[in-house]
């Protein structure tokens, strides 16, 4: 009897078992939920992945994360950084392409690391300094407030560079970091030069007059975009008197400032017409 009821209880207790394993797949929130930042910096890209601990009561530093020892800066699976285009830290240049962040948090500073090998899960059982493409060492600033979950992200952004912040708990680092935006945008103008648009012309200008370049090469190009466009376009005759001015020409820039305001104004832009008297009003004083 025993032997034909054998398979019959063997059969029960396997379905069983899979009723209890099926059952117990249940989904959960993770305590370190995982956050992807991407960032335009200039005309470059920039990609942060990590998973995202809180402190939960917990002393941070010197308990949870130890000082003096390589941390994944996150948790669980590396926390990695991606850039577009090569990014200058000071006298440290980081070459494009993807790599895990690492951190040392010490009492006065940091030391952060950016590690080729971004596959391992936590730091390398075996760590290689020839992986090791940037070594930073920010000093460590105190904080007032108590920042709960770890954040790691791009502040302070400019058309060439930004900073790269970490914060949790009381402590904090900042990265500046500087990107060649002006190159890729010479790159840009050389290229479109043999076949400019009116507004080639006028962004190149732009640039040039924003970043207090080349004046003369400004003033060609936003006269290259006024006559293709026309003064129908008051933002470009609005930019043409600011370059105008910016060569000296106060008599030329008010009478183009005029022509804009006029064109803005018949178009309903308020906004322009207020700057284009604002601007007319202060070169007067400068004739």
């Amino acid at each position: 009897m025993y032997q034909n009821f054998k398979p019959l209880l063997i059969l029960f207790l396997s379905f069983f078992a899979f009723e209890f394993t099926a059952s117990s797949q249940v989904d959960t929130p993770p305590l370190s939920p995982v956050a992807t930042i991407k960032q335009n910096v200039g005309l470059s890209e920039l990609e942060i992945t990590y998973s995202r601990p809180s402190k939960r009561g917990r002393q941070v530093f010197g308990n949870v994360v130890a000082y003096d020892q390589m941390w994944r800066l996150g948790a669980n699976k590396n926390s990695t950084f991606t850039t577009s285009d090569d990014l200058y830290f000071g006298a440290d240049t980081l070459k494009k392409g993807t790599y895990a962040i690492f951190a040392k948090p010490q009492k006065e500073s940091w030391n952060v690391v950016f590690y080729s090998d971004y596959s391992n899960w936590g730091t390398p059982d075996e760590w290689e300094e020839s992986k090791v493409m940037v070594s930073l060492n920010p000093i460590k600033v105190s904080l007032k407030k108590s920042v709960e979950t770890l954040s790691i992200s791009i502040d302070n952004i400019k058309t060439d560079g930004a900073i790269l912040s970490i914060c949790w708990d009381r402590e904090k680092v900042e990265m500046p970091f500087g990107i060649d935006t002006r190159t890729k945008v010479e790159e840009s103008i050389t290229k479109v030069m043999g076949g400019p648009s009116a507004n080639d012309y006028y962004s190149s200008a732009k640039y040039y007059f924003t970043k207090e370049l080349d004046k003369k090469k400004a003033l060609e190009w936003i006269n290259a975009a006024v006559e293709i466009r026309g003064a129908s376009a008051y933002w470009m005759t609005k930019m043409q008197a600011e370059i105008l001015a910016w060569n000296g020409d106060y008599s030329k820039a008010i009478e183009t400032a005029k022509i804009s305001m006029k064109m803005a104004a018949s178009k309903g832009n308020d906004d322009y017409v207020r700057m284009n008297e604002k601007s007319i009003a202060q070169w007067q004083k400068m004739k």
